[in-house]
């Protein structure tokens, strides 16, 4: 059987190989998704352990002789993190002569069910009164295209601090890395930080500070929170911080999301590329943690001048 998973395609810019772990940084490899499997009676039980705290979803396509599923395949669906569950089962369609099977299975971190909250208006991700640049934004032509399609970069020094944009639930921490550059073979090298949305979308912040990550799996961000410090880690021509938000479609695909901004210029804005933004005060909104990751918060502050 073949597993693929398509997280070490989170970023094609810089996220190569996290999910396979077969780049230049990588050391083991890492799996989102276990499969078993148990017989009972002639039919064969595939049960599925999500060993990530986010939703994972994956594509399975069988290869049967004398064989029918429980459902139809190519089948593709979302487990819940840090959860096992029956995923199908198959069954002898005629149990006097032998049958087979063999499958291979595609996966990516986040759920096929999300649906993007459009009247969301994210925060630049930095301290309220700050300014950066926009160095490539949506459609960029230099990596900003399929499932990067809607990132943003932003030019950044290294040890800048890092806001969350927008509240949710940690799924993913990596700060791990020293090693960035020009070249493709840094791809699996960069930092980053995931953070799934009450709307079961996900926010990732990459390129990180290696030990600058300050939130663990599993920790509730409010919009405003410190989370890390920028870096030059991961394939990169220079320090900069990367964002986008996106859904799955399939354990192949990832749809990234054209988001809304606010800055101290304008409450609700497009980001461009090649201008200056100034972070906005902080308006902290509720946040819900989509189940089963963890439960309500809810704050009212304002943060910053």
């Amino acid at each position: 059987m073949k597993w693929c998973s398509s997280w070490s395609r989170l970023l094609a810019v810089s996220l190569w190989g996290l999910g396979i772990s077969t780049g230049h940084c990588a050391t083991t490899e890492l799996k989102m998704l276990r499969v078993t499997t148990r017989e009972e009676g002639g039919v064969t039980h595939f049960y599925v352990q999500n060993v990530e705290a986010a939703d994972v979803t994956a594509t399975f396509n069988m290869h049967l002789i004398n064989l029918k599923g429980s459902t139809n395949f190519p089948y593709t669906t979302t487990f819940a993190g840090n959860q096992t569950v029956e995923a199908f089962a198959l069954t002898p369609i005629d149990h006097d002569i032998p049958w087979d099977y063999s499958y291979d299975n595609a996966f990516t971190i986040g759920s096929m069910s999300a649906v993007h909250d459009d009247t969301y208006v994210y925060s630049l991700p930095y301290a309220p009164g700050s300014v950066f640049r926009v160095t490539q934004g949506y459609h960029g032509s230099f990596s900003h295209t399929g499932p990067d399609e809607y990132a943003i970069d932003w030019k950044m020094s290294v040890g800048t601090t890092v806001y969350a944009a927008r509240g949710g639930v940690v799924v993913k921490s990596k700060d791990d890395s020293d090693k960035g550059g020009p070249d493709r073979k840094y791809e699996s090298c960069a930092n980053c930080i995931l953070i799934q949305h009450s709307d079961g979308t996900i926010g990732i912040y990459a390129h990180l500070k290696k030990g600058g990550n300050r939130v663990k799996v599993g920790d509730k961000v409010s919009v405003g929170d410190c989370i890390g410090l920028s870096g030059n880690t991961g394939f990169t021509s220079g320090p900069h911080l990367h964002f986008s938000v996106f859904k799955t479609r399939s354990g192949k695909e990832r749809l990234s999301l054209p988001v809304k901004f606010k800055s101290a210029d304008d409450p609700r804005m497009t980001i461009v590329s090649g201008r200056n933004y100034k972070a906005a005060p902080i308006e902290v909104q509720q946040v819900k943690a989509s189940a089963p990751l963890g439960n309500t918060v809810t704050e009212k502050a304002r943060v910053g001048s």
